[in-house]
């Protein structure tokens, strides 16, 4: 007998395998959708009848006015509708855009400013209950000419979904655009076709051992590629049933999630480091007490860097609720190969300790635990990838024991970005200096040791200061660990070029972070020095400048990736609004 996960390769299309399940258990819940999960009445669900009705209706809306292979963009609140109007999409043969909210704030609406122009979109599709905020947006542009439509509303009848024609579309039938995060430059569109999407679910079940009687959950946002397509998507093509919760519900009650993976009995949920860490803080004894999580397998944790304190704090802390120790899964994915790429489980969290001074060196020398060095998670292996370690300047293939750039090769990895010819070319199909072709490269750096890989940081992000090699997100890190009053909130590092005293420049540290309000405007001065001698002991650099901003002023990606960059930009540009700042603001 086939398993699901070879099963699922063999299928026509994606399409193909939700409308197979559609008909084989057309009455088991295909998405439920929270709001309270304390309330009997707190939830929606959606068979697997109901959601292939709905997804009918759009399509059938669609083929009627727009050609196969067309763009259309998918501006929703996390919700059953987005859901349908992304199986819609599917069955129309048409490219799904999904997107986050233009918003209230210039750069939310420039945003989905630059993915309508560069997917050079048809149609929106939204819900009733964002179409005011979308209609708004639609018509902020007097040369904007697109159709705006209402999935929910009265416009999509019974009368589409019996119209509805099955599309020619098969595994290499365009599916999808995904839209980068933007944590290091403008966000592109990743074309991920049908074929990528069955392979990576199949690779991600293969890893993990899920099936149809795998439940997944999260409050991921739709519209991101971990949200998409490693909680909404899969269990569809599994034929199993997936939970959702807005993000907005997590980030005001924070327990809501866990409550949420308790009561519907979710095995597999996945979330950003920053989520665990709040929980592990946030969460009171009464919430905890109150908590069953002996169903949850797999705690994947991926999105941004895994903190392998914050992992063992919330084992910890949560193991008297019933949290295994073997249930903690790190991950690594990216929007270019679809979206999973390694992890492993169950099993104990897999740490390497390692030499500091020589990991600045790129280099990654294992020390033991009685040493001093840096935790570094194994994000597990990639088996359905041939990966190799690669100097980003040289392309030359590095050795065991060497950091340098990740790079790719598999089925699960897209075709290259939507209209960016020069970006696909420089990112899609590269060669190693020997010749070896056909990879993509991830812009993460890391290393591949017994067989796993472990990411140490971003290429663009690196530090050089002085010669050596420092990641950001090590310094933003080891001050929340050092500062109670930065816990929980989020902060920047990046270099900047300051004048020296022969006329020259040099690059010098730089970092901004987030402050309580309840942290008073003379206590600031103390704590910005001593952010200064943390620094300085833990790093040997000493900053040019320490800024501490309001809470939600460090920028973010719509995936919640600190901005870097941006916030470098801001320093540079004489606009960060600090609450105090120690040292030049430059102009």
């Amino acid at each position: 007998m086939l398993t699901d996960d070879h099963t699922l390769l063999q299928a026509r299309s994606a399409m193909a395998r939700i409308r197979t399940n559609a008909h084989v258990t057309p009455d088991d819940p295909a998405v439920i959708f929270v709001r309270d999960p304390n309330s009997p009445g707190g939830d929606e669900t959606w068979s697997y009848a109901r959601l292939d009705h709905e997804a009918r209706k759009i399509a059938g809306w669609l083929q009627e006015r727009y050609a196969p292979g067309d763009r259309v963009l998918l501006l929703y609140p996390e919700s059953l509708q987005f859901a349908a109007a992304f199986v819609g999409c599917l069955y129309a043969g048409m490219v799904a855009v999904p997107s986050s909210l233009p918003g209230q704030y210039s750069h939310q609406r420039r945003r989905v400013d630059s993915i309508v122009e560069n997917a050079a979109v048809a149609a929106v599709l939204t819900s009733e209950a964002v179409a005011a905020n979308v209609l708004d947006w639609a018509g902020s542009d007097p040369g904007r000419e697109i159709t705006c439509a209402v999935t929910d509303g009265p416009g999509f009848t019974d009368a589409h979904a019996e119209a509805w024609q099955v599309p020619d579309v098969g595994q290499d039938t365009l599916a999808l655009l995904q839209y980068t995060s933007g944590s290091t430059s403008d966000p592109k569109g990743v074309m991920v076709h049908h074929g990528n999407l069955l392979h990576n679910s199949a690779a991600l079940s293969a890893a993990f051992g899920l099936d149809r009687t795998t439940r997944f959950g999260s409050w991921i946002p739709q519209y991101h590629d971990m949200g998409l397509l490693a909680i909404l998507l899969p269990p569809l093509l599994l034929g199993g049933s997936c939970v959702l919760m807005s993000p907005t519900t997590f980030l005001k009650r924070p327990h809501w999630w866990l409550r949420m993976i308790d009561k519907y009995q979710i095995n597999w949920s996945a979330a950003p480091n920053f989520a665990y860490e709040l929980c592990a803080r946030q969460i009171t004894d009464e919430q905890l007490a109150d908590l069953d999580l002996s169903c949850w397998r797999f705690a994947a944790n991926g999105s941004e860097p895994v903190q392998a304190s914050t992992l063992t704090a919330f084992a910890k802390r949560f193991a008297p609720a019933g949290f295994r120790s073997d249930t903690m899964a790190p991950c690594y994915g990216m929007a270019e190969a679809t979206v999973f790429i390694s992890g492993t489980g169950p099993r104990e969290l897999a740490v390497t300790r390692v030499d500091e001074a020589a990991l600045e060196q790129h280099e990654f020398r294992p020390v033991t635990e009685d040493r001093a060095g840096r935790d570094v998670v194994s994000c597990g292996t990639a088996e359905e990838y041939t990966v190799r370690i690669v100097d980003p300047a040289t392309r030359e293939a590095l050795p065991k024991g060497r950091v340098g750039e990740i790079w790719l090769r598999g089925a699960s990895v897209a075709q290259g970005y939507w209209g960016r010819e020069e970006a696909t070319r420089s990112t899609f199909g590269v060669s190693t200096l020997d010749g070896d072709t056909g990879y993509v490269r991830t812009g993460d750096l890391g290393t591949l040791h017994a067989g796993e890989i472990y990411v140490t940081g971003r290429l663009k992000e690196m530090l050089i200061l002085r010669g050596r090699n420092i990641y950001p997100q090590d310094v933003e890190h080891a001050l929340r660990r050092g500062h109670p009053e930065l816990v929980g909130l989020f902060g920047a590092a990046f270099a900047v070029p300051v004048a020296t005293a022969d006329g020259g420049t040099e690059e010098q540290l730089v970092v901004v972070h987030e402050v309580r309000g309840s942290v008073g405007a003379g206590e600031l001065p103390l704590l910005a020095a001593r952010i200064r001698g943390n620094i300085a002991r833990d790093f040997s650099v000493r900053p040019a400048a320490v800024a501490l901003v309001r809470r939600g002023a460090v920028l973010r990606t719509t995936s919640g990736k600190i901005q870097r960059a941006a916030m470098r930009a801001q320093y540079l540009d004489g606009l960060l609004e600090s609450r105090h700042l120690d040292g030049p603001q430059a102009a």
